[in-house]
């Protein structure tokens, strides 16, 4: 996939997002990690879509999203997470975007350095989501959990951040049951992504053009296409809308028996 692709299909996504501006118009958004990446993506779409969003992260930004509010923030620091949300005036939806992990097989490293990629993929969304519990309830809002398809397949490489994943889908449908009714909660459950870090996981603009070949619509997602599905499921569009996994990885992967099998081949 090249950029030229990338461009329009990021701009078809930002002008439908765009179509529903208003929805979210006077609503408090925080978006974690949602500076670079993903995150920017996501900040960027609950803009399009009239909110007032603030983000946070360890570190400022060297490109802020334009119309976000920054804030300094060590998610994996529960009192620092407490301090944060207790001084904010208001907050309608939480996203719990902040993540990731390196490329680190299981045996590369000791348990307590995969237990690291578990505190932040998984135990820091958990803090987060308590610490704006009161917001939330008294808004009638809702979380978004920011999975991936890391969760529900073999992760090899990632398999601390694979888990993670996994436990923090699981987290959601028990807040989603726990909060009713006062608080929504679903997972976005991403694939892959093309941003600025693509090339670290899956090399350069060859391999990106063959990686988006598995894909069965034929590309990476832009991080666009994940910031749509997020405001679609903070806005009344997904009022009913609760405990739930929606698939945002371009129909996932292709089975790898279809191509390794010689029987019911095209000639």
């Amino acid at each position: 996939m090249d950029n030229s692709d990338s461009s329009h299909v990021g701009s078809h996504v930002r002008s439908h997002v765009g179509s529903h501006v208003g929805s979210l118009r006077g609503r408090t958004v925080l978006v974690t990690g949602g500076t670079r990446g993903v995150g920017a993506g996501i900040a960027r779409a609950f803009v399009e879509a009239g909110a007032d969003v603030l983000t946070c992260a360890r570190k400022p930004p060297e490109d802020p999203v334009l119309g976000t509010e920054f804030s300094p923030l060590d998610l994996r620091d529960p009192d620092a997470v407490r301090e944060f949300f207790a001084a904010l005036p208001r907050l309608d939806v939480l996203v719990n975007n902040a993540g990731g992990a390196p490329y680190r097989p299981l045996v590369d490293a000791e348990a307590e350095r995969h237990a690291r990629i578990i505190e932040l993929n998984l135990l820091a969304p958990l803090t987060a989501s308590l610490a704006a519990y009161e917001h939330l309830r008294r808004a009638r809002g809702s979380i978004v959990m920011i999975g991936s398809v890391s969760g529900s397949r073999p992760s090899p490489g990632s398999a601390a951040y694979g888990a993670a994943k996994a436990g923090l889908e699981n987290l959601a449908r028990s807040m989603a049951v726990e909060w009713a009714p006062d608080i929504r909660v679903n997972t976005l459950v991403v694939g892959m992504v093309r941003t600025e870090s693509s090339h670290l996981h899956y090399g350069g603009e060859d391999a990106i053009a063959a990686v988006s070949r598995t894909v069965p619509l034929g590309r990476l997602a832009d991080p666009s296409d994940v910031g749509a599905a997020a405001v679609f499921l903070a806005s009344p569009a997904a009022a009913y809308i609760s405990g739930a996994s929606l698939l945002v990885h371009g129909g996932g992967e292709r089975p790898a028996f279809l191509d390794a099998a010689t029987a019911n081949k095209e000639t």
